[in-house]
């Protein structure tokens, strides 16, 4: 008889991840709006001004596709494309009013399905487990760093 193994770990941070992508979505679906468009809005809002290519690093896409997106969010009234004063090729970007009102509402979703998401789960438990995946995150950046 086949007993079902238990999940590794990267299944487990994989399926937590996915399940948190799908419950978020559904509950932002009202907004209109893709994973790519929030994730932008959402690193916009702790950093306005920034170029769209300091952007696109910081979200590692692709300075094409992020050109997409930001497109899409300035036809939708979230985004403005501001010059640089100091660089006249270049533009910075900003949030409107309106978006600042869906990044409110959206963290709102965020923290409420985090706090759904962690019934259960003790404060310790929940601080070793951030405190060991950091670490994690850590040491596969110095791998970067290393070159291995």
């Amino acid at each position: 008889m086949k007993t079902s193994a238990k999940p590794g770990f990267g299944s487990l941070v994989t399926d937590v991840t996915r399940l948190m992508r799908k419950h978020f979505d559904r509950r932002a679906v009202r907004f209109r709006m893709t994973r790519a468009q929030w994730r932008a809005l959402k690193r916009l809002s702790h950093n306005e001004g920034m170029r769209q290519n300091e952007l696109a690093e910081q979200l590692e896409m692709e300075p094409i596709a992020i050109g997409r997106v930001i497109d899409r969010l300035q036809k939708a009234g979230f985004v403005e494309r501001r010059a640089d004063p100091a660089d006249r090729r270049a533009w910075r970007l900003h949030l409107t009013t309106r978006a600042h009102g869906v990044v409110d509402d959206m963290e709102l979703i965020s923290s409420e399905l985090l706090r759904e998401a962690q019934r259960g789960v003790s404060a310790a438990e929940m601080k070793a487990m951030m405190s060991a995946l950091t670490r994690m995150k850590n040491n596969l950046h110095a791998l970067d760093q290393s070159g291995a």
